[in-house]
């Protein structure tokens, strides 16, 4: 490809090139058409290989070396899949970024989720915890959905997430139909990404950015020591989102996930039984399900609508009925009274703070380009 120059001699005038070799303007005018989408990352090497396959396809009968059928030359003339291949080799996420490679990929989700939701409304608050456990252990990467082997550890079993995270059966669900429809292209931690936010807002509320990789590696003690306890103070849980890259009031508003679901009793008996800063009636009410000693396993709903997406959480909190010690300090004369008293009176401006904030911490150190890979099975690495 490369042209003489006075300070360079190629290749074109050897004699079994020059007046026979051709097509350099055609490789010249992908090259273009490529710089313009995505610059200086796409080799003109690869160009050409790309361009010797799909002439050959192009010719009567000519077969395709990937056994492919002909919708993949629409998709690399358009550049379509080498556009994803750029924002992968850039470490950009996209919503897009399965737009040719599985374009029905968020109806499957949304279905799946849809379905589940419908039968058990709980779950939905369960997949977004899901996916807010697996984002601060390094990072939005699957590593969460990993299982124990003989000659692996990984997080389900550290004290955060052990008898209480829950809902991997249904990104396993979520991942057979991906498969069916588009086999090895879509990580699970994208999977995961999608259905924390179809399972509680129908998929309405923010556009998910696509186009992270899954781990080959999980951090028990990274579980332990970087998920927030339901028992931290303010200025502790402010330093542990700031760590990951997130502000207070990133971390106000991630709370109000707990707008919908449950908590254990062994997570509020303490403050249902021993703090002052609480409602007696709310005490009083959580106390009937949840006693002094047993029933560490019970359920409380963190408020009266656990199965709607909505402000009354930071209602509750106002009105000092903040089922977890970690939900009351966010209202207790300290920094984020302000931003919760706000969104006790504007429901809008919690949803769209909410999805700005899902957003960023779907950003929290992704798998991107050649890093990590594509799992088959959510719960096991790729042999």
């Amino acid at each position: 490809m490369l042209d003489d120059t006075r300070s360079f001699t190629g290749e074109k005038n050897a004699g079994p090139n020059r007046n026979s070799a051709r097509g350099f303007e055609v490789i010249d005018a992908i090259k273009t058409r490529i710089e313009a989408a995505c610059n200086n990352t796409v080799s003109c090497a690869d160009i050409l290989a790309l361009a010797a396959r799909n002439g050959v396809v192009l010719a009567p009968a000519g077969p395709d070396y990937v056994k492919e059928d002909d919708k993949i030359y629409a998709e690399v003339l358009s550049f379509k899949r080498i556009l994803e291949a750029c924002n992968s080799a850039n470490g950009q996420l996209s919503p897009n970024f399965y737009a040719t490679t599985c374009s029905n990929l968020q109806t499957i989700v949304l279905d799946v989720m849809r379905q589940t939701v419908n039968r058990e409304p709980r779950m939905g608050a369960s997949i977004l915890r899901l996916f807010f456990h697996d984002c601060f252990v390094q990072g939005c990467d699957g590593s969460i959905l990993l299982d124990d082997t003989g000659s692996f550890t990984g997080e389900k079993n550290a004290q955060p997430n052990s008898n209480s995270v829950r809902g991997y059966e249904v990104i396993d669900a979520i991942k057979t139909r991906v498969e069916t429809a588009c086999n090895n292209t879509v990580s699970c931690a994208d999977i995961l990404a999608l259905a924390a936010r179809d399972g509680v807002l129908g998929g309405q509320s923010w556009q998910v950015q696509l186009g992270r990789r899954d781990s080959i590696t999980a951090s028990l003690s990274g579980a332990d020591s970087d998920l927030p306890s339901p028992f931290a103070d303010l200025p502790t849980l402010i330093s542990m989102f700031a760590a990951k890259g997130l502000t207070a009031q990133d971390m106000t508003v991630l709370s109000g996930g707990h707008a919908i679901g449950f908590s254990q009793c062994l997570l509020f008996r303490t403050r249902i039984y021993n703090e002052t800063n609480i409602d007696p009636a709310f005490a009083t009410a959580r106390r009937a399900n949840c006693p002094f000693s047993g029933g560490d396993t019970n359920l409380g709903p963190f408020d009266n609508t656990p199965n709607r997406f909505d402000n009354n959480y930071y209602q509750n909190l106002v009105a000092q009925r903040g089922l977890l010690h970690s939900d009351q300090v966010l209202f207790n004369n300290g920094s984020q009274d302000a931003t919760v008293r706000t969104y006790s009176t504007n429901a809008a401006a919690f949803l769209q703070d909410f999805g700005a904030a899902m957003v960023k911490m779907g950003n929290i150190g992704p798998l991107t380009g050649t890093n990590g890979e594509i799992r088959r099975s959510c719960r096991v690495i790729n042999s």
